[in-house]
C-alpha cells in the first residue's frame, strides 16, 4: 500500500516536472505559443539575405530593416494564394488606413511601416509583386512588398523566423501565418496572431514613440 502511493507520487512529481519543462513552466501548451515566447525573450537577429522588390534595389533585408528609425510589421505571403494571404492583405489594408490616419496626429505612426515578403521568390517577380501591391491598394509610403530570390537564402529567413512553409503537391503552399514585429535593430522582437492585429499595431507604435527623442 505505502509503496503504491509512493510510486504514485513520484510519478506524478515526473509528470509535473515534465509538463514544467516543456511548457516553459506552465506559459505556453503550444509549439507556437513557445515560439512567441522564445522570441519575446530573446529577439531574433534577422538572418543574411538578400531581398528586391518593386521599388526596392536589391539589398540585405537586415540592413534594410535595421535603420535604427522605423519599426516594421511583417508577414509572408505568395501572390497565387487565394486564402490565408488575401486574409493578411485585408489586415494589412486595415492597418495601413489606421497608419495613415493616426499619421496626422501622431508622430511615431511615421515609423512605423508594413512589409509584406514573398516566401515564393521564383515565381514572384518585382513586377508580379507591383501588380499584387496595386490590388492589395499599397501605399508605398506605408506598406511594401519583397521577395527573396535566393532559395537557400529564403529557406534561411523563414527558418530564422519559424515560418512553416510546405508545398501541396498542387504548386500552391500551406503556411503559418502571424504578424511579425521586428524593432528598428532588426530583431523580431514579437509575434502576434492575425486576429490580434491591433495589439500588434499598437505594440509597434508603442516601440515606435519609445525611440522618439
Amino acid at each position: 500500500m505505502l509503496r503504491t502511493a509512493l510510486l504514485s507520487i513520484c510519478l506524478a512529481l515526473a509528470s509535473y516536472g515534465s509538463a514544467a519543462w516543456l511548457t516553459h513552466d506552465f506559459q505556453v501548451w503550444t509549439a507556437e505559443g513557445a515560439r512567441r515566447l522564445e522570441v519575446a525573450l530573446s529577439p531574433v537577429a534577422t538572418p543574411l539575405v538578400q531581398v528586391d522588390g518593386p521599388g526596392v534595389a536589391r539589398q540585405p533585408l537586415a540592413q534594410w530593416l535595421a535603420d535604427g528609425q522605423a519599426v516594421t510589421l511583417v508577414d509572408f505571403v505568395y501572390t497565387r494564394c487565394l486564402t490565408v494571404c488575401l486574409a493578411l492583405g485585408s489586415v494589412y489594408q486595415q492597418m495601413q488606413a489606421t497608419l495613415q490616419a493616426a499619421r496626422k496626429t501622431d508622430a511615431s505612426a511615421e515609423h512605423v511601416r508594413l512589409l509584406s515578403i514573398s516566401f515564393d521568390g521564383q515565381h514572384d517577380s518585382p513586377q508580379l509583386l507591383q501588380a499584387y501591391a496595386a490590388r492589395m491598394g499599397a501605399d508605398t509610403d506605408v506598406w511594401r512588398f519583397v521577395r527573396v530570390p535566393d532559395a537557400q537564402e529564403n529557406q534561411r529567413l523563414l527558418a530564422a523566423f519559424q515560418v512553416v512553409v510546405v508545398p501541396d503537391g498542387r504548386g500552391d503552399f500551406e503556411h503559418n501565418a502571424a504578424l511579425l514585429v521586428l524593432d528598428q535593430q532588426g530583431r523580431l522582437v514579437r509575434i502576434f496572431d492575425v486576429a490580434e492585429q491591433q495589439l500588434a499595431l499598437n505594440y509597434a507604435r508603442y516601440l515606435a514613440g519609445r525611440s522618439e527623442p
